[in-house]
């Protein structure tokens, strides 16, 4: 059973992964892997629709993370680097305090599908219970 506390969110726009759009770059002494220009074109739309939002203090408690990923095209695409984004961004938002088991308790209701005209990422973060984590 889920708890009372439901927050959802949409992201408009191709779903981009962190991961799988990286530069690298020679600083320091060492070679780093750093976002690239397009994944942090991204990041900025999804930060200004997630100000609009959402606008209550980041969610301390336990979630259940659902993520549906419309994407633009049938290309192939790794869920697991999505939804690292996804959370990334929601820490960086501060829809969440931070993206670890104690918070980001359970992912279930994940999926990839496919909408042309209106790619998206749509996000449902919903309570659990003590006796549910």
């Amino acid at each position: 059973m889920t708890g009372t506390r439901k927050t959802e969110l949409t992201i408009s726009g191709q779903p981009i992964t962190k991961k799988n759009s990286q530069r690298l770059i020679y600083a320091k002494g060492r070679i780093m892997p750093i976002p690239s220009a397009q994944y942090k074109i991204y990041e900025a739309a999804a930060l200004r629709q997630l100000y609009v939002q959402y606008s209550g203090q980041p969610i301390e408690y336990p979630v259940n993370l659902s993520c549906v990923f419309y994407m633009g095209t049938r290309r192939k695409c790794d869920m697991t680097n999505l939804l690292q984004s996804v959370q990334d961004i929601l820490v960086k938002a501060k829809v969440i305090a931070d993206d670890n088991y104690t918070i980001v308790a359970r992912l279930n209701d994940c999926r990839v599908d496919y909408d042309k005209s209106d790619p998206r990422c749509e996000i449902t973060l919903t309570e659990l219970l003590p006796f549910e984590e």
